[in-house]
């Protein structure tokens, strides 16, 4: 099944989450549902959006449990009776569309300490996360909620970091991913080898080809990047990606060798 991504309407500004630097918030819109918004103005911008979609969506192609994630449109009358100067620039720098997930109200953030993933688990988000390049998922940072007693993962908007520069991106591909050794499920990711084969039969190209075409083309033309086109800078996210799992031994193998150096 395709995956298919609504589109909805804000109607209401709930409340900030001063987490970090990007200062998300709090929505509600015309669905009747509560979002996580993540707008184009804040931080690293529709990158950081550019990033959420794709990473968020083949951590779901693989069965994790993600939040919904939506397109938000942001009208240009919203920001208008925001007291708080700070909110009001962000709301007038997002205007358009903007990214939201599903909030999960009551979720509590992931403790290693409190709850215990299994073997085979920890090692798909650690092969996962090696493979989008995702530098958010530590101890002190595990972007990983519980939720009604079963594991989430949110916030992927730091991964793919080589879209921010676009300098040799094609080696880039290639490369292990050293950050891999401060994420916190890595002790227990002892089937790195097993979830490297069950991972690569499902991220086949044609399921990448689906994931990165729901990139919306005024993302692309928005942000800077050495592509005349958005389907030129599209095709790049698929390449990149498609590459790196042709050759995720050279990060399976990495994430190996970081494992032994803690046990």
């Amino acid at each position: 099944m395709e995956p298919q991504i609504r589109t909805v309407q804000v109607t209401r500004y709930v409340t900030p989450l001063r987490e970090g630097g990007s200062l998300p918030a709090i929505v509600e819109a015309d669905d009747d549902f509560m979002y996580v918004l993540k707008f184009r103005g804040a931080g690293q911008g529709i990158k950081a959006l550019i990033a959420e979609l794709i990473s968020g969506e083949i951590a779901r192609l693989l069965g994790f449990r993600v939040p919904e994630i939506v397109f938000i449109q942001l009208d240009e009358a919203f920001g208008r009776t925001e007291p708080d100067e700070e909110i009001q620039d962000l709301l007038r720098a997002s205007e358009g569309l903007n990214l939201g997930l599903h909030y999960l109200s009551g979720a509590i953030t992931y403790d290693a300490l409190v709850t215990t993933i299994d073997e085979e688990q920890a090692s798909k988000i650690v092969w996962l996360d090696s493979l989008i390049t995702n530098v958010d998922r530590t101890p002190r940072n595990t972007n990983m909620l519980m939720w009604r007693k079963e594991l989430w993962l949110i916030d992927h908007g730091a991964s793919l970091f080589f879209h921010h520069a676009w300098q040799n991106w094609e080696e880039q591909a290639k490369r292990p991913f050293s950050n891999i050794k401060d994420h916190v499920l890595l002790p227990q990711a002892t089937e790195l080898e097993t979830a490297d084969a069950a991972v690569k039969a499902i991220l086949t190209p044609q399921q990448i080809q689906t994931i990165v075409d729901l990139v919306p083309d005024e993302w692309l033309e928005q942000v800077e990047s050495p592509f005349e086109t958005a389907a030129e800078h599209r095709q790049a996210y698929a390449h990149f990606l498609n590459t790196r799992i042709a050759h995720s031994e050279i990060f399976t193998n990495e994430a190996q060798h970081a494992r032994k150096t803690l046990i």
